[in-house]
Parts: C-alpha cells; structure tokens; sequence
C-alpha cells in the first residue's frame, strides 16, 4: 500500500473540505485493497496484525475525549464509504479497515468478534476505541474474541 500523505484527522466540529475528504477517501478504498489482500493471502489473525502494523507519520497528541470524537467519525466514514462501493465490504472488511485507519493515526483499538446461536447461528465483528464501539455491534450478538 502507497503512503498517503499526512493523515485527515476529523475534528469534532470542523467540517472537512472537498479536498480532505477526497483523501480520506482514498485512504480508506486504499485500506481495503490492503486488506482483502491481507486476508486472502494470510488469514485473520495475519490480517490484525498487518493492519496495525503502521506508523503514524506525525505524532498525534489528542487528549481521550478528542481522540474517540475522531475515531466514532472515521467509523462513520468507513461505514459511509465501503457501503456506498459495490464490492463485498461487510462487517470484518469494515472492521479491519477502520483498524488500518486508526493505526495510521496513532489510535490503539479492538477488533470484536461476536456470535449468535439462535433463531439461526450468525457472527458479527465490530471496531471498539476505549471501549466505545465505532461500528455497529448488533446487540444481540455474544463476545466470542477480541483481537
């Protein structure tokens, strides 16, 4: 994956212009390929990994409450993004992605993993920052694992 320039980091109140958004965008359909790439070729456990594994360009000193205000809004871009493309983007691409994206801005989060026996088994993943869900986790599913 190619570096992009400095990373957009969505403040709480400033709206992005037309040009920060394109890159973020870029960003994240880049993250994607990456990780379909990752998972193909690797597997899940691989793919975490790989997706963490970047360096901030910049140091980013965001105090706690500044720091989830940025992650719940690029969760809100990812969602926003992968489900407008017309290409498999559900919840463990999603969840992966906002992974590679928070990494990239310093920000440690979790990979969720639930499941659901009943009416009919089902399993769900989901993005925690500080143990703030960024992505939808679907109440009803039970934790399995956490990455």
């Amino acid at each position: 994956m190619s570096r992009i320039s400095s990373p957009v980091v969505p403040a709480r109140r400033i709206r992005l212009g037309p040009g920060e958004k394109a890159r973020l965008g870029a960003e994240i359909v880049a993250a994607y390929v990456a990780v379909r790439w990752w998972l193909l070729r690797a597997g899940l456990p691989e793919a975490v990994s790989a997706a963490r594994r970047i360096e901030p360009p910049a140091p980013f000193r965001m105090d706690q409450s500044a720091s989830l205000a940025a992650a719940r809004r690029l969760g809100g871009a990812v969602e926003r993004i992968l489900g407008a493309m017309p290409f498999d983007s559900r919840c463990l691409i999603r969840s992966l992605v906002l992974v590679r994206i928070l990494a990239r801005r310093g920000l440690a989060s979790r990979v969720v993993l639930g499941v659901r026996a009943k009416p009919s088994f089902s399993a769900h993943a989901w993005v925690e920052y500080a143990g703030v869900p960024l992505l939808a986790t679907g109440e009803e599913f039970e934790r399995l694992a956490e990455m």
